[in-house]
């Protein structure tokens, strides 16, 4: 999916102009698996921070090459088609971003009640160009429950929050320092020290010190120069088990089988095996089953959105978290 998400922003950006902001734990894989991908394009991460942080880092390398860079942010967990359409879209948002201080979220035009998405409130029209529409930000909601995204769906004047931005290296430097002064004067101290010997200390000092927040709460929910590009276009955020009912096709039951497996009297079940031997599954219904290695999970559909408070317990078991 990150090939992917490169494959899709090169007509846009060069290679060259590229960042990843990865974990330590990811940078060999990538390197491995992606020839083209070197050193050069990848930010690593000390310690997970959340996004203001990934997305503050990123801005101050971007502007240390370049004062006046326009900065894409895209995560590489998503699902986009037709990339042509998105790109067309991100052309918009460049163009304003380039010469004016904002910052542009893009939002996805609801396709049905989700209550796993954060929802964007749309206000004035700001401009329409390019058959694009670009609003003035009313508002954020954060993970609504049913009825209320009910409402947000049928009113046709919400759009999911995807997590993808554009905006000025400058402008998005400028508004951390403004919605959170700390982390702000941080990455001015770290910037002295891109290109130095001291660059790879001084960022395991920024992380450590750093508060974790995401750029929505620390940034966008604060800032007054918001707008939201409205995008008509397939997209799926892939963080959840339930994202593949979506993708994948169903049987006849209305299960999603992915690898080796076995089913009898199963419904409305997805079950993942992605490694050698044979997941069966008998009288089951409304199940996520999933064979990773040496790791078996096996959940209840309405509790998969509970796995991180799992994941926790587990990461305070010290014989256990060898398997995080």
């Amino acid at each position: 999916m990150l090939e992917e998400t490169i494959d899709r922003i090169k007509p846009l950006v060069s290679l060259e102009n590229i960042r990843i902001v990865t974990g330590e734990s990811m940078t060999e894989h990538i390197l491995n698996a992606m020839d083209y991908i070197s050193h050069d394009h990848i930010l690593t991460e000390p310690i997970g921070r959340n996004t203001c942080l990934a997305i503050g880092l990123a801005a101050t390398h971007l502007i240390h090459n370049d004062e006046h860079a326009v900065m894409v942010v895209l995560s590489s967990d998503h699902l986009v088609r037709p990339a042509e359409k998105l790109l067309k879209i991100i052309r918009v948002g460049c163009s304003i971003a380039s010469i004016e201080d904002y910052l542009i979220t893009i939002g996805i035009m609801p396709t049905r009640p989700e209550t796993g998405y954060g929802y964007i409130k749309t206000g004035d029209i700001y401009r329409a160009e390019d058959d694009c529409n670009v609003y003035h930000v009313a508002g954020f909601t954060e993970k609504p429950k049913l009825v209320v995204a009910q409402e947000y769906y049928y009113s046709r004047n919400y759009l999911w929050n995807s997590g993808m931005f554009i905006w000025s290296a400058k402008s998005i430097l400028r508004a951390i320092d403004a919605c959170q002064p700390e982390t702000g004067e941080a990455l001015r101290e770290y910037g002295k020290t891109i290109g130095t010997d001291q660059e790879v200390e001084a960022r395991r000092v920024l992380y450590e010190q750093a508060t974790p927040i995401s750029i929505d709460y620390a940034v966008l929910e604060t800032a007054k120069n918001v707008l939201a590009l409205r995008a008509d276009i397939v997209w799926d955020d892939i963080g959840s088990w339930h994202s593949l009912e979506r993708i994948r096709d169903r049987d006849s039951e209305n299960n999603v089988l992915v690898g080796e497996t076995a089913i009898l009297e199963t419904y409305e079940t997805t079950v993942y095996n992605e490694g050698e031997g044979i997941v069966a599954c008998l009288g089951v219904s409304d199940l996520v089953v999933v064979k990773s290695g040496e790791i078996v999970l096996v959940a209840h559909k309405t509790k998969v959105g509970d796995l991180k408070q799992l994941l926790a317990q587990l990461a305070e078991d010290e014989e256990k978290s060898k398997y995080l």
